[in-house]
Formats: C-alpha cells, sequence, structure tokens
C-alpha cells in the first residue's frame, strides 16, 4: 500500500525531507511551495547589497527525485479530512504531513514597520531593498542579531558611499564571548558603521525611525531585521502550537495533537531532551528534517523511532564576503570564549553556506540520529 506523504514548505527542511523521503518504497510525495525557486535564505543580505544570485529552480532540484513539485500555496489543513487546501482551488489528500513552512519577518509588532521599512527575509523584499539603496545615503538598520549583524555589515562592506547604522535594544553582540564582542566591535569601527545599541525602536517613518524616549533618527532606508512570526495554518486548524504559532512536537518531531504530521524547521517547536528550544536555524532544521523523516518511515515500518538528539558547535556570522566571526558554544549554544576570526572564519562561514545547499541536492541521513 503506497503512503502518501505531502510536505509544506520547500525551504532547507521542506526540501530536504521530501527529497529524503521519496527514496522509501511505496510512497508518493508532494512539495508544495508557493514559489518555484529555492531560496537560500542566509545569502539573501547578500543579494540586497548588490550581489547576484544563482537561482535554484525547484523543477531542475527535483528531477529524477520522485518528488511531485505543487507550485501553489496552502491556505487550509483539514486534518479530521487529512487533506490540505491549496489557493487555487485543488485539495491533497495525505497519510502522513510534514509541516515546514518556516518564518517570516513580523512586520505588525512596531507601527510604520509594514508600511516604510524593508527586510531581507523573502527574496522579493530583497530585490526591492537592493534597488531602493541607489536613492539613498542613510541606512538604519533595526535589529542587534545575527541577520541585522550580518546585514549592516554586508551593506557597509559592499556600498561604501552609503553610511551604514544599525540599531539595537540591547549590546551590540550580547550574546557572544567577549573576544567575539571585541571582534565585532573593530569591524564595526573598521567598516564605518555606527551603533546606536540599548535603543528600542518605537516607531518607523518614511524619514526614519523613532526611539522609544522620542527622539527622531533620520534615516532614507530603513531595514527591519528583528522580530519573526509563522503561518497560522496549524493554529487555525487545531493543531496544538505554543505561544508564537508554531507547531508543537515531540522528541520524535511528531505533532503532539496529531499523530499523522511532523513539523520541522522555523514553524515548528522543536526542544531538546532537556527542554532547551532550538533556534531558528537552517544548522537545526537540516537535522530535525532527517530526523522527522527516520522517525515516520520507522513508525510506518512499525518499529520505534529514536528520539531526536542534537548538540551546538558552533555559530557562523559574515561580516561582510572578507572577514567573519565563528563563536564556538557548547552544547547548549552557550558562547564559549574561543572563536575564529578574519579571512579564515569568512572562508568557513561560506563553506557551511555552501554545504546548506549541497545538502538538498544530495541529502542523507547520519547514523547517529
Amino acid at each position: 500500500m503506497t503512503t502518501r506523504i505531502v510536505v509544506l514548505g520547500a525551504g532547507y527542511s521542506g526540501q530536504m525531507a521530501a527529497r529524503l523521503v521519496a527514496r522509501a518504497k511505496d510512497v508518493s510525495v508532494t512539495l508544495v511551495n508557493e514559489r518555484d525557486r529555492f531560496v537560500e535564505r542566509v545569502r539573501l543580505h547578500q543579494l540586497a547589497a548588490g550581489e547576484d544570485l544563482r537561482a535554484h529552480p525547484l523543477a531542475e532540484l527535483l528531477a529524477g527525485t520522485g518528488v511531485r513539485l505543487v507550485v501553489d500555496r496552502a491556505t487550509a489543513i483539514d486534518p479530521d479530512g487529512k487533506s490540505v487546501v491549496l489557493a487555487g482551488g485543488d485539495r491533497l489528500p495525505y497519510d502522513t504531513l510534514v509541516y515546514a513552512l518556516g518564518s517570516r519577518m513580523d512586520l505588525t509588532a512596531v507601527p510604520g514597520v509594514a508600511e516604510h521599512a524593508h527586510t531581507v527575509a523573502v527574496a522579493e523584499e530583497a530585490e526591492r531593498l537592493r534597488a531602493r539603496l541607489t536613492d539613498g545615503d542613510v541606512v538604519t538598520v533595526v535589529g542587534g542579531g545575527l541577520t541585522g549583524i550580518e546585514a549592516a555589515t554586508e551593506l557597509a562592506e559592499q556600498r561604501p558611499a552609503l553610511k551604514v547604522r544599525l540599531v539595537a535594544d540591547g549590546a551590540l553582540g550580547g550574546a557572544l564571548s567577549e573576544k567575539g564582542r571585541g571582534h565585532l566591535r573593530r569591524v564595526f569601527t573598521r567598516l564605518g558603521i555606527e551603533v546606536r545599541d540599548e535603543a528600542r525602536v518605537a516607531e518607523v517613518r518614511a524619514d526614519g525611525v523613532v526611539l522609544a524616549g522620542g527622539e527622531h533618527v533620520r534615516s532614507d532606508v530603513v531595514v527591519w531585521t528583528t522580530g519573526f512570526t509563522v503561518p497560522s495554518l496549524a493554529a487555525d486548524a487545531g493543531f496544538a502550537v505554543d505561544g508564537h504559532g508554531r507547531m508543537v512536537v515531540d522528541e520524535t518531531l511528531r505533532s503532539t495533537s496529531h499523530p499523522d504530521t511532523y513539523g520541522v524547521g522555523d514553524a515548528a517547536a522543536v526542544r531538546m531532551p532537556g527542554g532547551q528550544e532550538l533556534r531558528m536555524a537552517c544548522a537545526t532544521g537540516l537535522p530535525a528534517a532527517q530526523q522527522a523523516v527516520r522517525a515516520l518511515l520507522a513508525r510506518r515500518d512499525g518499529k520505534d523511532p529514536k528520539p531526536f538528539r542534537f548538540r551546538y558547535v558552533n555559530q557562523c556570522i559574515s561580516l561582510g564576503r572578507r572577514d567573519a566571526l565563528v563563536q564556538f558554544v557548547d552544547r547548549y549554544d552557550r558562547p564559549k570564549e574561543s572563536v575564529l576570526t578574519g579571512r579564515l572564519a569568512a572562508r568557513y562561514k561560506e563553506t557551511i553556506v555552501r554545504s546548506a545547499y549541497q545538502a538538498q541536492r544530495h541529502p542523507s541521513i547520519p547514523t547517529s540520529l
């Protein structure tokens, strides 16, 4: 008997899950994505800064894999009828669902973001930002996380005529070690990036941002990189979700409320055995996809799946094309004092990014999972 598997989302986690499970016997796999190409999301700050990125058509990536691609947007899930409703009106029946819709930038938390700010969360927005930068002299990047740091340094390096400013509501590099923070400060100084940390943005306007204390910080372009949200399909369909709307899954990545569904990537709340929540990253999404496939196939074959085991190794932050920061961490993602910096770190980061893409073309399941 053929098991019908529908995968929602063709990002890093979804595409890997689809390709891996399609290798099994007696399965039919349908991958649903609203765009016809795979986007290397971790490179979108490069696209915004002016670099031309290679296109990755999904039809080409999936050729010969046995995965059926449906380019459409999922608008609802019917868990009782075990089907997915598409924007085009079709329904896709499933025996097992893999929920991998990812995350998107939260444009509602602060007034004016949706109307006046740009993001680097999706390719179309990064392209619009790229075009907008030709008309501006001052750019304010809001957000001191990894996305904000990478966006600010990339823009400053690739477009030296721009005045680049970063505004963060915490300390710059607050989650890094002392050595990591020191290198970050030196890079920002070298690139001429103005830092306004410990400053919360209360409003975004067409001519800049307004801080919580009322100060207006003028800017021609605002880049918003802080705060993410996830699609509401899981919550709307009655799946167990956390306070952010992410699907709650058990230690095998199976939904805690619907045993025929698995959640992977940013749209799932994945926790390690000790209870720590995995951060949103392809570094966690890829092994989660591998684990979900192993678990669903084990259960299909009447076996007990092993629980997900994961440990952190490092955080890789690009600082333009010629510098980077590799912050080594313990298994719980806490920073060690050791770091790797400079051109060697930049090559390290580029290797990681390329490996994440190659994992889409040649996925595997490590025996350690």
